[in-house]
């Protein structure tokens, strides 16, 4: 990166802004409330209402600013539709944000890998109370003998991280370009001790995902890419939907993302991200999609046209009350490819995914009153909090959590 673009771009995260910024545009939008509804109490459940246009709006307007360059969102359900997207395509250009761009969505593959695996047990091609180690019994090893399927699906495996290199942004901006092989990732993870019996508690992990994505070549014969796209991609006409391989590069129309370095000399520069190689996530995050082509995946999924039958109650169900989140004692959140939260009052089902330079998620209530698909190009997207235009998003779209 030369000196001129670097100093244009610490700049724009130092002001939060940059020529030629983009107000929130928005189509479909209806009005604050549908007429003659009441406005709900704070925190009510608000299922029946109309999309709050006016808080969405506000959640992405004066983008960019210090934690994202750029954002688009849909909102739909039964009660109503609302689309808006604000911020830059890039920060030298200047221009308007394309609504309707490509973008890394990370983890959100994680429910494309779950909705696959769980067809395949529909098929009774493979069973998910059958081990890892009956499919896999050469990758997987006897000391992790005892994980179930199920237990990959909701990270209650025990199985740990598999090791990558590099220990901080600096060092994984260095080593962006790496070709990472899904069966070498297993074997990192597998070949350290487990950080607890199957079972007895749940850490997210995308090594889980991992496995399951080797798991679905094996019984099928094909590569796990070419059954997704089989069964979900092409079924339901998402054809700006694909898995990358190992293109670090983002095909056809996408806002370029950025992230927050520290800079030579001390403070902090923005650098261009988007050229990232993508193999570390694979089949646990390194899906690429559009949120049209996202928000129609979620309405089918939640719909039933996915996954059929009782087997969708596994995405809807999760572990037993006395599993809980390792480390944190906290109650277990994920289930077999979605998590929860409460919001507005309501229980709301999804997926986040956070790849170098882009946020996404997919979520929504379970009866499809609601439903969210937002991409927002956050300069923080690998870091420990929750990026704060990502959250407003969420709030303006389903109401705030529970009071602390």
């Amino acid at each position: 990166m030369n000196r001129s673009v670097r100093t244009l771009l610490a700049t724009a995260l130092v002001l939060g802004i940059a020529s030629g910024t983009a107000g929130p545009v928005s189509a479909n939008a209806p009005a604050d409330r549908a007429p003659g509804s009441r406005p709900a109490a704070p925190g009510a459940p608000r299922s029946q209402d109309a999309p709050d246009a006016r808080a969405l709006s506000a959640a992405i307007a004066g983008l960019p600013r210090q934690d994202a360059v750029a954002a688009l969102v849909r909102v739909g359900g039964s009660a109503g539709s609302w689309r808006g997207s604000a911020g830059l395509h890039d920060l030298p250009s200047g221009r308007p944000a394309d609504p309707a761009a490509r973008f890394r969505a990370g983890s959100v593959t994680k429910v494309f890998t779950a909705a696959a695996v769980l067809q395949l047990a529909g098929e009774r091609k493979l069973s998910l109370d059958r081990t890892a180690r009956h499919y896999l019994p050469d990758l997987i090893p006897a000391s992790y003998g005892e994980v179930t399927v199920r237990q990959l699906l909701d990270h209650t495996s025990g199985i740990p991280a598999a090791d990558l290199p590099g220990t901080n942004p600096e060092e994984w901006y260095a080593h962006r370009f790496d070709v990472h092989t899904p069966r070498a990732m297993v074997a990192s993870a597998t070949a350290k001790e487990r950080e607890f019996a199957p079972g007895s508690s749940q850490h997210y992990l995308n090594i889980n995902y991992t496995v399951l994505g080797l798991l679905v070549e094996r019984v099928t014969g094909h590569t796990y890419e070419r059954e997704v796209a089989d069964r979900i991609l092409s079924p339901l006409d998402l054809r700006s939907t694909y898995f990358p391989g190992a293109d670090p590069g983002i095909r056809g129309p996408h806002n370029r993302g950025y992230q927050v370095f520290a800079a030579p000399g001390g403070g902090v520069e923005l650098r261009d991200v988007t050229v990232w190689g993508p193999t570390d996530g694979w089949a646990a995050g390194d899906i690429i999609s559009t949120t049209a082509d996202l928000e129609r995946f979620t309405t089918a999924l939640f719909g039933g046209r996915v996954v059929r039958g009782p087997l969708l109650e596994e995405m809807f169900t999760l572990p037993d009350a006395s599993v809980r989140t390792y480390g944190s004692g906290k109650p277990a959140q994920f289930s077999a490819g979605l998590s929860v939260l409460t919001l507005g009052g309501r229980q709301v089902w999804g997926k986040s995914g956070g790849r170098w330079g882009y946020n996404t998620a997919v979520a929504a209530t379970r009866d499809l009153s609601r439903t969210l698909v937002y991409s927002v190009g956050a300069t923080d997207a690998k870091g420990k909090d929750a990026n704060a235009t990502a959250m407003g998003i969420a709030v303006a779209a389903f109401g705030p959590p529970p009071a602390a």
